[in-house]
């Protein structure tokens, strides 16, 4: 069975940092373009940062130079590492696993900054 589970989340206030984790189980994730994605209170869900299976990574402009996406081949774990956090980055941050026609996603965490 296929998982994904996001942790890392909780309230930081703004300037913070926070590490998010995505261990997956019953895949290989290296195999997997991974993307972080988030989903703010009454808003749609955006793309925020990627990691292709080649170890390519990309970032939204919104939030460049602030996150980092990395991988962990041997702990079949993606992280997103988050500084300098503003309260616009509060939101349910969701963990999604792609190779087509496979898709799966985490149930996502929570992160909350204050101001």
């Amino acid at each position: 069975q296929v998982q994904l589970v996001e942790s890392g989340g909780g309230l930081v206030q703004a300037g913070g940092s926070l590490r998010l984790y995505c261990a997956a189980s019953g895949l290989t994730i290296r195999l997997y373009a991974v993307g972080w994605y988030r989903q703010a209170a009454g808003k749609q869900r955006e793309l925020v940062a990627t990691i292709a299976n080649g170890g390519n990574t990309n970032v939204a402009g919104s939030v460049k130079g602030r996150f980092t996406i990395s991988r962990d081949n041997a702990k079949n774990t993606v992280y997103l590492q988050m500084n300098n956090l503003k309260p616009e980055d509060t939101a349910v941050y969701y963990c999604n696993a792609n190779k087509v026609p496979l898709n799966y996603w985490g149930q996502g965490t929570q992160v909350t900054v204050s101001s």
